[in-house]
This record gives structure tokens, C-alpha cells and sequence, in this order.
């Protein structure tokens, strides 16, 4: 990333789209703010809890980033977009904390483990009234986008917890889960920039395929890491999806090779790896597994794709960012 782009979540080299990238994030920030606060001091406190706790805010900084596609990036509507994704999305972490029975978010403590999973759901709730609110604001088919993005994000949600039906592809029904839970609010970021920004059909069309796409190139990149970071290079503790038996894309490519060679690979996949012996093994095997490699090369392939989809814009400094941006999903290393 670019000094240019040292205060924001997408590498932007031009310094004056930089600069106004994030003079509105402030606004974004300062409206986030306000929007969680309630009657109750209470709710007011476990709304703010995991705002205060930051993240990468790409998501909102999407939605600045699409709307310069457009003739009216400064519009109001645009701050209000932005707001709306990262309501919903912090609103699914509190749910989600509740299910993964996570203890630590972004670095604090969990709402669950601060308080308790009644008052985390209701808080998720709350979250997910407040962007609805505030998305009535934008008209009625912002009304309905927005619908049909929840819609799939808690689809994608229920799905991660049933294993693929009778005949189902494991990572055909691994990448449908992605692209609702992660890949719908990001089009949708996109989706929201390029219309309240001002920008063609055309053009909103193209980004909102386009954020669906680095969306899910986001998790898949998530997946490459939890397999082959070191411990610290990436923040996150190596293997952790592994060991909780979650499935990715390099274990999930690795069981489809069907190759005799993995035997013992798979009988491990398929064992307890709470055990730390286990685990170790397991991750070396992985990591020196053609997997791994594929799950690179499939993400790498998708953010091409992506930014082929960005030929509607014309040459400059907000088609460099969004290429930048795929380019950085599928080669992150934190």
C-alpha cells in the first residue's frame, strides 16, 4: 500500500483521490457513531462496543470509492450508503460471534463474553434495525436491494452450518456460502456507490459484479492464510479454521484431488485436530499439498476477473484503485 493510501483500508496511489477518500470516511465514522446510539445508555454502549473496536472499514470505503465512478461522489446519500453496509455487517459479527462462541473481536472482547448471547442477538438486532432505518431513507428499491442482501447473507449464514446435500459438489456448496455471507454486502457496497454516486447503469452493474466477485476472492484469501501464514505474520493464529474443523478452499481442493498419496492427509482431516500433535502435522501437510497452490491460482483468477469487469471506466486514478484493490485481496498477506 501506497503512503498515499496509509489511512485507508484499499491501496490508493493518486493522492487526491486518497485525500478525499478519506475526508469522507470521517463523516462515514462520525455518522456510524451516531446512528448506534439509543434511548438506553445500555444498548447505546453494546451498539458502539465493536464500532469502537474498529476493522478495516472496507466495505463503507467501497462505497466512497464506487460512487467517484460516478458525476456526484460528495452526495449525502453516498455517507448514508456507506452507513448502511457496515451497520449490517457489524451487526452480523455480533450474531456470528454468537455462534462461533467466539470470546475476542477485533482485538476485545467479544458482546457474548462481555455481556451475554441474549444481549449480543438483541444487539445484532438493533444494528440490523438501524441500517434498515436509515436505508428507507435512500427509496424503495434501495429498500429492496438491501432486503435481498440480507436474504442472502443469512442463507449463506444457515448454509455454512449444514453440510452439502446427497450429490452436492463439498466446494460448489463451500463457494454458494462464501458468496452470500461475504461476497452479497460487498456487491452491494459497490452496488450503492455507483447508483447514489451517480454513475450509468452500465457502470453500476459492472462494480456490483465486481464487489461480489473481491468479496469472496476477501474470504478465499482468508482461507490461503489460515493454511500458510507463519504465526504473527498475518495477526491471525495459523490453522485456526483447521482445527476447528472448519472447511476452506485449500482443505476442501485438497479432498477433491483424491489422490492415494493423501491418505494419511485425509485420515487427519478427518480426526480430532484439537490435538496439537495432529494439527502440526496436518499443516505441514497442507502446506507442501498442490492445494494450496491451486486455492492461489483460483483466487488470482478471480480477481483478474474482476478487474476485466472494471473496462467500463475509463483510465484513471479510481478504475487504478479498484484494480489495485483486487490485486491486493488475492496477494494479502494480513
Amino acid at each position: 500500500m501506497s503512503p498515499s493510501s496509509a489511512g485507508l483500508a484499499l491501496p490508493v496511489a493518486d493522492q487526491a483521490l486518497a485525500d478525499r477518500l478519506e475526508r469522507r470516511m470521517l463523516l462515514v465514522e462520525e455518522a456510524l457513531a451516531g446512528h448506534v446510539v439509543s434511548r438506553t445508555p445500555y444498548v447505546t454502549e453494546a451498539a458502539s462496543h465493536l464500532l469502537a473496536a474498529g476493522g478495516k472499514r472496507f466495505r463503507p470505503l467501497l462505497v466512497l470509492l464506487a460512487a467517484e465512478a460516478g458525476d456526484a461522489p460528495d452526495a449525502p446519500e453516498v455517507v448514508d450508503a456507506a452507513c448502511v453496509v457496515e451497520l449490517t455487517h457489524v451487526g452480523s459479527l455480533y450474531h456470528d460471534d454468537v455462534m462461533d462462541e467466539a470470546a475476542l473481536r477485533r482485538g476485545a472482547d467479544s458482546a457474548n463474553a462481555r455481556w451475554d448471547n441474549h444481549v449480543a442477538i438483541l444487539t445484532g438486532d438493533f444494528l440490523f434495525a438501524k441500517s434498515s432505518e436509515l436505508t428507507a431513507g435512500l427509496g424503495p428499491d434501495a429498500v429492496r436491494i438491501q432486503a435481498e442482501t440480507f436474504a442472502r447473507l443469512v442463507e449463506g449464514q444457515i448454509l455454512e452450518t449444514v453440510p452439502p446435500g446427497p450429490g452436492e459438489d463439498p466446494l460448489v456448496h463451500y463457494l454458494d456460502v462464501v458468496a452470500g455471507k461475504t461476497g452479497s454486502l460487498i456487491a452491494t457496497a459497490a452496488r450503492y456507490g455507483a447508483r447514489f454516486g451517480g454513475a450509468s447503469r452500465e457502470v453500476e452493474e459492472a462494480l456490483t459484479r465486481y464487489g461480489e466477485i473481491v468479496g469472496c476472492a476477501f474470504q478465499l484469501s482468508d482461507d490461503i492464510l489460515d493454511i500458510a501464514s507463519e504465526s504473527g505474520e498475518s495477526g491471525k493464529t495459523p490453522g485456526t479454521d483447521l482445527r476447528e474443523g472448519v472447511p476452506t478452499l485449500p482443505v476442501l481442493m485438497a479432498r477433491a484431488a483424491a489422490d492415494p498419496g493423501d491418505a494419511r492427509l485425509l485420515e487427519l482431516l478427518d480426526s480430532d485436530l484439537t490435538d496439537d500433535a495432529h494439527h502440526a502435522e496436518a499443516l505441514t501437510l497442507l502446506r507442501a499439498h498442490p492445494a494450496l497452490e491451486e486455492a492461489r491460482r483460483y483466487v488470482v483468477a478471480r480477481a483478474h476477473e474482476a478487474k476485466g469487469l472494471l473496462a467500463v471506466l475509463p483510465p484513471g486514478p479510481v478504475r487504478e484503485a479498484l484494480e489495485a484493490f483486487a490485486e491486493a485481496v488475492a496477494t494479502r498477506t494480513a
